[in-house]
């Protein structure tokens, strides 16, 4: 615990010198503020290839912004690509580094906790699991997963890790 912190307190040290320029992947060259830097840090000490832009409406990366209840980013605020636990994270901060929320996409579904998918199974017997981000807002953990029927028909639920369906839309 001490040597993450030591390094967690050496990245802060590098980056309070001065706003940083990153190469974005989608609007070319970013300059990201040190509070915003500096609260990615520290929420990430062992975050790696972080690939920083502007956010964009136009960019769908992962959430359903209306089902996850995040509150909504704008143009001034940025998101963070970035490698962390072996998995490929996005990270959506404000424009003065208060965390908007987290997200990844869950390629193992044999990973979900076993009452999420029960729940699935239950409630969705006809539908097969097409896509799941795992996603961090607040003290939340969560899963969004969209689920699809043999004719096309689709839905989209938020459920929490002990299983419980928070939202869902439907989709035709």
């Amino acid at each position: 615990m001490k040597l993450k912190s030591f390094f967690a307190l050496a990245a802060l040290g590098i980056f309070a010198a001065c706003e940083t320029t990153y190469n974005a992947t989608d609007t070319g060259v970013v300059v990201v503020p040190e509070t915003t830097q500096r609260a990615f840090v520290v929420q990430y000490p062992g975050s790696t290839n972080a690939a920083w832009s502007h956010y964009d409406a136009n960019v769908v990366i992962l959430n359903d912004w209306e089902l996850s209840g995040w509150d909504m980013p704008d143009a001034s605020d940025y998101v963070v690509q970035f490698d962390n636990e072996g998995e490929r994270y996005y990270a959506w901060y404000d424009t003065d580094g208060t965390w908007i929320g987290t997200a990844y996409v869950v390629r193992d579904y044999s990973r979900l906790p076993v009452v999420v998918t029960t729940t699935l199974a239950r409630e969705y017997p006809s539908y097969m699991i097409n896509s799941v981000n795992r996603e961090f807002y607040r003290d939340r953990t969560a899963f969004e997963v969209v689920m699809k029927r043999s004719d096309g028909a689709k839905v989209v639920l938020l459920v929490d890790n002990n299983g419980t369906i928070l939202k869902y839309k439907t989709k035709l």
